[in-house]
């Protein structure tokens, strides 16, 4: 198993770099919700039913900061109103220019996924919820 462990002002850069690709587009990114498993690249077109679609904060979030170093994002509009029902698998985040930026796992709060919902039994025209987003780098 290879093992790396960065500076923390080298986790400091490169989550500032994530957090620059989000709003690069000038306005709130997005956060799309996906049913299903996350595709080998985030280049690649997103597979699974789209469940949700939740704003960003613009900007997305502060500056990493914390120990261990995470990038946590500000505030995120709950989707009042899903667009289908099916389990979350993963999700997408979007620069509000429609790039791309990374995808990442789903759990229900308390559960360790880099994105936490409320539930991850998303219902059509019900609320999705998030209680928890943050990225770190080890």
């Amino acid at each position: 198993m290879a093992v790396i462990k960065f500076r923390d002002s080298t986790k400091v850069s490169v989550l500032g770099q994530i957090k620059t690709a989000i709003d690069a587009g000038g306005a709130a990114g997005k956060l799309r919700i996906y049913s299903g498993s996350i595709p080998a690249a985030p280049s690649d077109a997103a597979s699974g039913t789209l469940l949700a679609e939740l704003t960003l904060s613009f900007p997305c979030a502060p500056t990493a900061s914390g120990s261990p170093i995470k990038l946590t994002f500000s505030a995120i509009t709950q989707d009042s109103a899903a667009d289908a029902t099916g389990t979350a698998g993963y999700a997408r985040i979007l620069a509000s220019d429609g790039t791309a930026i990374f995808d990442c796992d789903v759990t229900v709060t308390g559960a360790g996924g880099v994105l936490q919902l409320n539930t991850t039994s998303i219902v059509i025209s019900g609320p999705v919820l998030v209680t928890a987003f943050e990225l770190s780098v080890p």
